[in-house]
């Protein structure tokens, strides 16, 4: 059996920055919802299964209406969330385990479903550079940095390194991922993503390639505004 790659699509936070009574995953954007975009932009890119949706229990009416009205006969398996970012990616990767154990699934992607316009040319991009180096992220380089010192009252000077701007889906060697967040659970570490958690505890090489603009978060009411007309321009085929 060939080894499939499993994507993770994160939807279980409350978004309360956009200012909608609420999730924010599960808001109207050009016809569908919010996560309908990401889930079909994986859909569509070979070698990708299982799809997991990481949800929280109180949004299981909008879920499955998600899955019965927009995803076009993917299919999609839910898992719950934790507290935390960290805990729901831990969930869904337990919940895959059995199939990373067995080698059934070789390299997981794990997505913000707030990020609906990402490509299925990203995708499959960064599930490439994954699994040839061990992981990958997608990042735009950052421009216009500046550091701010401990005080709050003065700058600091810059390293002179390059500097990105990550996005996702970040993606990873199945084994050691599972590995790194489960002995983050048992040191209590938090990290800001899932590419925090593996420069901690793993020692797997992390490519970077180009993201795109397009590929954004959905933060505020505006952002859904801006998500609108890159659609459009696309002429809503994305």
């Amino acid at each position: 059996m060939a080894k499939q790659a499993a994507a993770v699509v994160l939807a279980s936070g409350a978004g309360t920055r956009v200012g909608a009574g609420v999730n924010k995953v599960y808001l109207p954007l050009a016809g569908r919802r919010v996560v309908s975009w990401s889930l079909a932009a994986f859909a569509r890119v070979e070698g990708i299964e299982p799809l997991v949706l990481v949800a929280r229990p109180e949004d299981g009416d909008l879920v499955q209406w998600v899955l019965d009205r927009e995803i076009d006969g993917a299919q999609v398996e839910v898992v719950y969330g934790g507290q935390t970012r960290q805990e729901s990616e831990l969930q869904a990767l337990r919940h895959l385990a059995e199939r990373i154990d067995r080698g059934l699934v070789d390299t997981v992607l794990i997505h913000d479903g707030a990020r609906p316009l990402v490509s299925p040319m990203l995708i499959a991009g960064v599930l490439h550079e994954a699994r040839e180096h061990g992981g990958a992220i997608p990042a735009l380089p950052a421009e216009n940095i500046v550091a701010v010192a401990a005080d709050g009252a003065s700058l600091r000077e810059v390293p002179e390194v390059p500097m990105v701007l990550a996005q996702t889906p970040q993606a990873f060697r199945a084994g050691p991922l599972l590995a790194a967040y489960e002995e983050a659970a048992r040191q209590g570490f938090d990290g800001t993503d899932t590419s925090s958690v593996m420069e901690r505890f793993s020692t797997l090489p992390v490519r970077w390639l180009r993201g795109e603009q397009e590929n954004f978060k959905v933060t505020y009411a505006r952002d859904l505004v801006v998500a609108e007309r890159v659609l459009a321009s696309a002429g809503y085929r994305r």
